[in-house]
């Protein structure tokens, strides 16, 4: 029997699995993972891929959803939740017993991921920790009607988080947030996860649920869609989502799977570049959508590079007016157009409709080193994640040209680097011809990337 087939096809996974390994190594990601999941009898076996992801390099944040839980704690102390639309309106006196269910749930997940490295698996555990990572407000009166104790975002504690990441542990944020005296409320785990992805930079964002999604047959779907096996729509644009949002508004609000997309469209729109909507009962369904290329869900981006271009003569007026503030304040060195079109090469540009709305450049050192400098943004597109992606696409293309680190000098924007990898080094360490060009009265940080054997 001939089994050359068969082994390039292994091969074939291999070399994917290696590819999206290197790529995503070191990121973050956010896993919302709806209740009824931890439910399932797969739930052990996502807790242990999720251990092996966090303890191979990758940085996990688990969110779990709570709702139904606390439905069922507080029917079993004879109390009723109102509701205003979709959200619970929390009374002073529920709000004990829904951080009681809240937090079971979440100790549910560290009891899982601690298990996916038991005796038959020492070598997958990973401890994980349970905070108070979220500052929240009441959402006070809205529409007449007092919210009391149901509250919102307010800001994400990332220092306290990346803290955790750093240790290789895994930060888990139940669906209680505090404000600042300590007063506890009750906030949408959706909510949170959303806080959490646009806060810690987060390159993907998954939601895990037990519901089968949005397939072909069951719902009106745009003919140029990608299917997969059972109808399963493989990936989507934010255009597509919102042209079946649109189709679909008949089946209205409650409609799970919608509701699936529809929070998956708002994580794509606030930057994140990978959104993946998970049927758990799938085993090893994260990793199948992770490190392969068909996936096992449905996966919604905004792609990193496909409005990332070279820099064109004609674009040096838009990237120069771009630049002026931060020129004018001292964050970004001063630039003429000559300066730019000598190194025109270096540039790339992010285009949204024809118009130039970021930028950024790679320049080549020598000694396998590269300078990622110029990094402008439009603050009318601040929330989109314009500059990461510039970042990500420059430091591909360091890759790409065989560059074993890139470099950074900042003199204000160290903590964002920070966020994308980035560490701080001696400038001793740079290029000697940078070293040579080092203006030493901005006194400006060196911060630097490994990229590794090319």
């Amino acid at each position: 029997m001939d089994n050359t087939g068969s082994a390039w096809s292994q091969v074939d996974l291999i070399r994917e699995a290696f590819h999206y390994q290197s790529r995503f190594e070191g990121s973050t990601m956010i896993f919302k993972i709806d209740y009824p999941v931890t439910e399932d009898p797969g739930f052990p076996y996502l807790m242990k891929d999720l251990a092996l992801l966090a303890g191979t390099g990758f940085r996990v944040a688990i969110v779990p959803g709570a709702k139904e839980w606390i439905d069922s704690v507080l029917l079993e102390y004879g109390i009723v939740s109102s509701y205003s639309g979709n959200t619970r309106i929390t009374a002073a006196a529920e709000i004990p017993f829904v951080e009681m269910a809240a937090f079971h749930v979440a100790t549910r997940v560290m009891t899982g991921l601690a298990a996916g490295g038991s005796a038959k698996n020492s070598a997958g555990r990973v401890d994980a920790v349970i905070g108070n990572f979220v500052r929240a407000r009441g959402l006070g009166v809205e529409g007449g009607i007092d919210m009391a104790q149901t509250g919102m975002v307010d800001r994400i504690l990332t220092d306290s988080i990346s803290r955790v990441l750093d240790l290789g542990m895994v930060p888990i944020l139940p669906c209680i947030g505090w404000s600042p005296t300590g007063k506890p409320y009750n906030v949408s785990s959706d909510e949170i996860a959303l806080a959490a992805a646009a806060a810690l930079g987060a390159i993907k964002f998954f939601i895990v649920t037990l519901d089968r999604g949005i397939r072909a047959g069951t719902y009106a779907l745009p003919e140029n869609i990608e299917l997969g096996e059972n109808g399963r729509i493989i990936q989507l644009t934010p255009q597509d989502a919102e042209n079946i949002l649109e189709m679909n508004l008949r089946s209205g609000a409650g409609n799970k799977p919608l509701d699936e997309l529809r929070l998956a469209l708002r994580a794509s729109k606030a930057g994140v570049e990978r959104v993946h909507i998970i049927d758990a009962r799938e085993e090893g369904a994260v990793l199948r959508e992770l490190f392969s290329n068909l996936g096992a869900g449905t996966m919604i981006y905004a792609d990193d590079y496909e409005s990332i271009r070279n820099l064109r003569t004609r674009d040096i007026p838009d990237i120069l007016r771009l630049m002026d503030p931060l020129m004018q304040q001292g964050i970004l060195v001063r630039r003429e157009p000559e300066d730019i079109q000598e190194k025109k090469d270096d540039y790339a540009v992010f285009e949204i409709d024809g118009s130039v709305h970021a930028c950024g450049a790679l320049h080549d050192w020598g000694e396998n080193q590269g300078e990622i400098a110029a990094i402008t943004t439009d603050p009318a597109y601040a929330g989109m994640g314009l500059g990461r992606r510039i970042v990500r696409s420059l430091i591909d293309r360091a890759k790409k040209q065989g560059l074993r680190r890139v470099f950074i000098l900042t003199t204000h924007t160290q903590d964002w680097f920070e966020l994308l990898g980035f560490k701080e080094c001696p400038l001793d360490s740079l290029p000697k011809r940078k070293q040579e060009n080092y203006d030493r009265e901005r006194k400006s940080k060196a911060y630097a990337l490994e990229l590794g054997a090319q």
